[in-house]
C-alpha cells in the first residue's frame, strides 16, 4: 500500500510523513521529489521546464520506483509528494492501480495565513519563495480537484504528530 500525502509546500508533509511512518509497522518512507533529482542530475540536462514534475518521464519513474521497492520489501510505502496538477496525479494513481498498488491519498491542509506563518518562520528551511509562490496554485488545485480527490487532514492547528495520529489511525481502520 501507498500512504500518499499531498499538500502545498511547507504543510508539512515530510515531517508529518516520518511521524506516519513511525506509526505503521512495516513501513517506509519514499520521497518522490529525489526521482525528480535524479533527472535534475542528467547531463546535459533536460530541458527545463520549471517543475520537473513537467518531464514526462517523471511521472512514471515515480510508479515504477514504488512498485519496485513495494515489490522488493512489501509493507508500506508513505510519500509525501505534492501534485497539484490533476493530470499528472490521475497519470500516477492510474499506474500504481494497473499494478494493483493500493493508494490512501492524503491531503495535508491549513489556511493561507497559517501557511504563509510556516513558510515564513520554518527554522530549517528559512523563508521561501519558492514555497510562496505556490500557495495560489494549491488554493486552485484544493478548489478544484484535490480535497474531492483525496482525504483532508486540515493542519491548522494540528500538530504533525497529531495529524499522523489521525492518519495512521484511517490507515489501520480501512482495508
Amino acid at each position: 500500500m501507498i500512504v500518499w500525502l499531498n499538500g502545498t509546500h511547507g504543510v508539512g508533509k515530510t515531517t508529518t510523513g516520518a511521524l506516519v511512518r513511525e506509526l505503521i509497522p512495516g513501513s517506509r518512507v519514499l520521497d518522490a521529489e529525489k526521482v525528480g533529482e535524479t533527472l535534475m542530475d542528467i547531463a546535459p540536462s533536460l530541458p527545463w521546464t520549471g517543475n520537473f514534475q513537467d518531464w514526462p518521464p517523471w511521472r512514471p519513474l515515480v510508479v515504477e520506483t514504488a512498485r519496485h521497492v513495494l515489490d522488493y520489501t512489501g509493507g508500506t510505502l508513505v510519500m509525501p509528494m505534492t501534485v497539484l496538477v490533476e493530470p499528472y496525479w490521475r497519470e500516477i494513481s492510474a499506474g500504481l492501480a494497473h499494478h494493483g498498488i493500493p493508494v490512501r491519498h492524503f491531503v495535508l491542509h491549513a489556511d493561507q495565513d497559517t501557511l504563509r506563518g510556516r513558510i515564513d518562520g520554518d527554522l530549517v528551511m528559512g523563508p521561501s519563495d519558492f514555497r510562496l509562490r505556490y500557495l495560489e496554485p494549491y488554493a486552485e488545485a484544493a478548489r478544484t480537484w484535490l480535497h474531492a480527490a483525496a482525504e483532508v487532514v486540515d493542519t491548522t492547528r494540528l500538530t504533525p504528530a497529531e495529524a499522523a495520529r489521525r492518519i495512521a489511525e484511517s490507515v489501520a481502520v480501512t482495508p
